[in-house]
């Protein structure tokens, strides 16, 4: 039962569900992440969390950058289930496609000149 309401409480917020599609393109830094939303680092890395702790995302730490990405085929059935739910219920939303087209600019940028602006600002 854990679990689960940890899933949906993850899945209840309009952000933690369009970073998991935005995961869908594959592994992205916290700076590539901040980026795309325009929110402060703290809150990106506190919606992360929330995602971490309910399995929807894994990470890994690389010097001092966190990069987060879609779990595997190894992911327990109930998180595979949520995120084809996601997937299918606004894959294709206006929003989804606007945040693909801006991420692909992001992707376009060195993650490591992004990460030292953020830190700047």
């Amino acid at each position: 039962m854990r679990e689960f309401m940890n899933i949906t409480g993850a899945l209840a917020d309009e952000t933690r569900v369009r970073t998991l599609l935005a995961l869908r393109q594959g592994e992205l830094c916290v700076c590539q992440i901040t980026e795309l939303f325009g929110f402060a680092p703290s809150t990106v890395s506190k919606h992360l969390s929330l995602l971490f702790q309910a399995g929807l995302v894994e990470s890994r730490k690389d010097g001092r950058w966190i990069y987060y990405k879609l779990p595997g085929k190894s992911a327990a059935v109930e998180v595979r289930e949520a995120l084809d739910w996601v997937e299918k219920s606004l894959g294709n939303s206006s929003q989804v496609l606007e945040d693909s087209k801006k991420l692909k600019k992001i992707l376009k940028q060195d993650p490591t000149a992004l990460c030292k602006r953020q830190t700047q600002k």
